[in-house]
């Protein structure tokens, strides 16, 4: 089996700059999980985690790791989607788009927990893939996606470059969330 720790890509840094707002001792969910190079920044900051992808053999690495469970299912054919009724410190979601599956999402966050979503949007198809439009967000559809659920700390429609790539992304909270008190860490 092929060891997927050494070709992982790093862990966006749209996650990893909101992550620490997550509350240690927490737990994590990691939607498409992929290499979970997500997961590792959220073990750091003192949550556990919880993986999920269809395919789980790239993150063998991480099994036996008594504060990782690992879920395979096919989000898109599990009806429902295998945290239903589960609620979480922070819900992450990175290069992952199913429609149906975002009012979900937005449910399994803790009333005070955090939203981290980044894939790509609108714009992306004249640089590369994704080209079909069913995988690309359309302009504000995250801060739709969320509202009047979460409130929403910082929000990107954007090009980036390294690989050129247009992304939207969203940091929302719930409405206990320790950040909505002191004032959003930033925008």
């Amino acid at each position: 089996m092929r060891d997927h720790r050494s070709d992982k890509i790093p862990p966006s840094p749209w996650v990893t700059r909101f992550v620490v707002g997550a509350t240690p001792g927490g737990t994590a969910l990691d939607v498409a999980c992929g290499s979970g190079r997500h997961i590792v920044p959220c073990l750091t900051a003192g949550l556990s985690a919880v993986g999920v992808d269809r395919d789980l053999s790239a993150v063998a690495h991480l099994r036996g790791d008594g504060r990782v469970e690992l879920v395979e299912a096919d989000l898109e054919a599990a009806a429902p989607p295998p945290f239903q009724g589960r609620r979480f410190d922070v819900v992450i979601v990175a290069n992952y788009l199913w429609r149906p599956l975002l009012p979900a999402l937005v449910a399994a966050v803790a009333d005070d927990g955090l939203f981290i979503y980044e894939t790509f949007a609108e714009g992306n198809a004249r640089l590369g893939r994704p080209t079909n439009p069913d995988f690309l967000l359309k302009p504000g559809e995250l801060i739709a996606a969320v509202r009047p659920e979460l409130s929403v700390l910082a929000f990107e429609h954007v090009r980036l470059d390294g690989p050129a790539r247009v992304v939207q992304r969203i940091c929302a909270v719930g409405p206990r969330h320790r950040w909505i008190e002191a004032g959003a860490p930033c925008a």
